[in-house]
This record gives structure tokens, C-alpha cells and sequence, in this order.
């Protein structure tokens, strides 16, 4: 096997979390979705992730998640919203967990060839990087259950 093929789900992680941060950015500041990802792809992001070096992002998938959100922001958020507490709807939830849930909800709604678990899984990552333990259950929590209403075929026995 090759490095490049090696990498290949790292970079896809580091884009993952990238995603998130430029969704979190986007929200919190105001930015348009433009100037965000031209941030993004002027910098090589090596953060520290789940105790080790991400490496370079995969920008393709990072812009492809972005601007996905972006689009079809008003088709995710309602989904999202009839999975959670009618109290907590997605607008009040901490922006950080707001941008998990819609950077892995656009996965799981509109990237078929991603397998649910495998969104489920870096998206549960991603938030274990920002938080304890309540937050990244949470997460595993909300889009398993839309995975599992999305995608019932891979869930089946």
C-alpha cells in the first residue's frame, strides 16, 4: 500500500475538523463562505488531533462539507431539530456542537458513498477534541439517529 493512500483518511479527518472550524468561524464571525475557505487554503493545518498531528487537510473534501452546509442549511437544520429536545433546538446548542452536527448531518444526508459509521465515527472524534466525554456521546447520539432514519440499509442486521 502506499503513503498517499495511507494519508488519505487523515487528511480526510483533518478536513473534517477544518470543516467544522470554518462552519464555527462562519457562524460566530459573520464570515461568508468565500473569505472562510480562502483562510483555509492558504494554511497547511497540522493541530493537534486525538492526541497526534492531523497533517494536511484534504481542502476538497473540507470545501466540499463547507459548502454543502451552506447549501443545504435549510434542509439540514430541520432534520436536525426533530431528532432533538423541542426545548434544545439546534440554534441554542454551543456553536461548536452546532457546526458538528451539521458538518455530520451533511454527510450522512448528502454524501452516499461516505459509510454512516465511518461520518459517525470522525464526527464523534472531532468533538472529542473539543470537549469531555457529554458532548462527543451527544453527538454520537444525534447522528445516529439520523443516520439510522437516513440510511436504515446499513444498519440493518
Amino acid at each position: 500500500m502506499t503513503d498517499k493512500r495511507r494519508q488519505k483518511p487523515i487528511a480526510r479527518s483533518a478536513a473534517r475538523l477544518g470543516a467544522v472550524q470554518a462552519l464555527y468561524q462562519m457562524d460566530i464571525g459573520g464570515t461568508d463562505v468565500g473569505e472562510t475557505l480562502a483562510q483555509f487554503s492558504s494554511r497547511v493545518i497540522g493541530d493537534d488531533f486525538d492526541d497526534g498531528q492531523c497533517g494536511e487537510a484534504d481542502y476538497r473534501h473540507l470545501k466540499d462539507v463547507v459548502d454543502g452546509v451552506v447549501r443545504e442549511q435549510s434542509t439540514i437544520d430541520p432534520s436536525v431539530d426533530r431528532i432533538l429536545d423541542k426545548s434544545w433546538p439546534l440554534h441554542r446548542l454551543d456553536a461548536t456542537v452546532r457546526a458538528i452536527l451539521r458538518a455530520g448531518a451533511y454527510e450522512l444526508m448528502f454524501m452516499d458513498k461516505v459509510p454512516a459509521r465511518v461520518a459517525i465515527s470522525e464526527y464523534v472524534d472531532v468533538a472529542s477534541a473539543f470537549f469531555g466525554s457529554d458532548e462527543p456521546n451527544f453527538v454520537n447520539g444525534v447522528l445516529d439517529r439520523l443516520a439510522r432514519d437516513r440510511r436504515p440499509e446499513e444498519f440493518a442486521a
